[in-house]
């Protein structure tokens, strides 16, 4: 069989790069193992731990009802059955989508393992009906969009279901008494908090000395505070776990660190300590493409390979592993292959750590300002002087803006509060559009909202915030 373009890999960013293709008259296949389409994104990621989020957070504030509003309901009832299949309900609809969408392009999906035998030619390997006949597919051009796969310590393969990565702590088998999630990164974080507003008795331990080492400490402050009282303070950092056990049908550990040594069984360990890209094992050797130390496929701006039939997308082509930049590169390696002068060049890409307060941030932050020794405003607007804040009980976040002092226009901006996923996506558009804050002050923002703290935060770089008193630094604008 041959074909114009095969994409290798159906998540975020192999599909939207089949579907564009597809939009613009290529004749496109798309391989992949798995038997639905979505990847890790959509099957066993962002979509299915963000309905457990959905839910924990509604446990949270029912609590918060009790505590602050004297509002009191009966203690949650966990039917873990049910919770289960409302998850994989999200997931089912949405996958079903995607292999609706592609029928409709004309997009021939193969499920099969993609293996490259040249820079021209991938073996597909599986017993799936679509794959063809000699089990060879031959393509003019490949999109490569394998992703990624949780990262497990060759220490920590002890052949126990109860040692779980990301993968199995989503498949929900049940809510374990007690949960030691391995790692403070974003994926610990956001399961160590489902499972402890399920009911598990959640302990953090982090090498590092400090939660989320990639956002500004003062955005991680507020979630740390409120995470400690979720986690019962047994949140340990500079702490390395030497080794474990499956003993009794528990997990035993061992620890090394100021606040924890010695050992303690729990009942599921949750290791979550990074992400490697899927670039072994799949005959890029047998191709030109070069990967680096880390595994990454080399790409230049324009998402090309060192191999000049092959485009690397995703997570397989570098940091951040995100699916939202995994559909943006997609975009580029499609319209590149069309002829088009397409580069990615983004100014901001932005994270979101989806926690209880959420925390999110696009274009310079001012952990890197420092490290560069790059001179910026940092214009902070706390969130207990927004009324919707304090309508909401909600007032631990805050807005940052980092500004270029000579030109005043908005270079980075970081949130932490609820719902600051949301709130972000103004901040990346002012950003890639090279706004000056005045832009921000002189945009009427709704009232009472949250969004307006983005607003509050440019007007605290001219001194002229209503609700709070800063003297001026800046003219205003006029």
């Amino acid at each position: 069989m041959h074909t114009q373009l095969v994409v290798l890999g159906g998540g975020p960013g192999g599909y939207a790069a089949a579907f564009l293709a597809a939009d613009e008259g290529v004749e496109v296949t798309l391989v992949e193992a798995e038997s639905r389409l979505g990847g890790t994104c959509l099957l066993r990621g962002c979509i299915p731990s963000k309905a457990l989020l959905h839910v924990a957070r509604v446990i949270s504030e029912v609590d918060e009802l009790r505590e602050d509003w004297g509002v009191t309901y009966a203690q949650p009832q966990i039917e873990i059955d049910r919770v289960r299949a409302r998850k994989e309900k999200v997931i089912s609809t949405l996958s079903g989508g995607l292999s609706q969408l592609a029928k409709q392009r004309n997009v021939r999906v193969i499920q099969a393992r993609g293996i490259f035998e040249n820079s021209t030619t991938l073996r597909l390997e599986g017993d799936h009906e679509s794959i063809p006949e000699g089990r060879l597919l031959t393509f003019a051009s490949c999109i490569l969009a394998t992703g990624s796969v949780p990262a497990m310590p060759p220490g920590f393969k002890i052949g126990s279901d109860r040692v779980m990565d990301s993968t199995g702590a989503l498949a929900l088998a049940d809510v374990p008494k007690s949960l030691l999630v391995v790692g403070g990164g974003y994926i610990g974080l956001e399961m160590g908090s489902v499972y402890a507003n399920l009911g598990s008795k959640v302990t953090v331990v982090e090498l590092l000395d400090g939660l989320l080492m990639g956002a500004d400490r003062d955005l991680v402050k507020p979630l740390q505070k409120r995470l400690e009282k979720l986690f019962e303070k047994r949140i340990f950092l500079n702490t390395k776990v030497g080794s474990m056990a499956e003993i009794d049908n528990q997990i035993e550990v061992t620890f090394e660190g100021p606040g924890k040594y010695g050992h303690e069984r729990f009942d599921r360990v949750l290791v979550s300590v990074g992400r490697r890209p899927v670039s072994f094992g799949i005959g890029l050797e047998n191709t030109q493409v070069q990967l680096d130390k880390r595994g990454f496929a080399i790409v230049d701006s324009q998402q090309r390979t060192t191999d000049p039939n092959i485009f690397a997308i995703g997570d397989v082509a570098g940091e951040p592993m995100l699916a939202h930049k995994a559909s943006h590169e997609a975009k580029v390696a499609v319209e590149v292959m069309l002829g088009e002068p397409a580069v990615f060049e983004k100014a901001a890409i932005p994270a979101v750590v989806f926690t209880d307060p959420e925390i999110a941030w696009a274009g310079l932050t001012e952990d890197q300002a420092q490290r560069e020794g790059r001179h910026v405003d940092v214009e902070v607007y706390p969130w207990i002087a927004s009324g919707r804040a304090q309508a909401l009980g909600r007032t631990e976040g805050l807005t940052k803006w980092l500004v270029d002092p000579e030109t005043h226009r908005v270079l980075g901006c970081g949130i932490v509060g609820a719902g600051a996923g949301e709130l972000i996506a103004e901040a990346v558009l002012a950003i890639e559009m090279g706004c000056e804050v005045r832009d921000l002050t002189e945009s009427i923002h709704p009232h009472p909202t949250l969004s307006e703290t983005l607003m509050n935060a440019g007007e605290v770089h001219f001194g002229t915030a209503t609700e709070i008193y800063k003297p001026k630094r800046h003219k205003s604008p006029s």
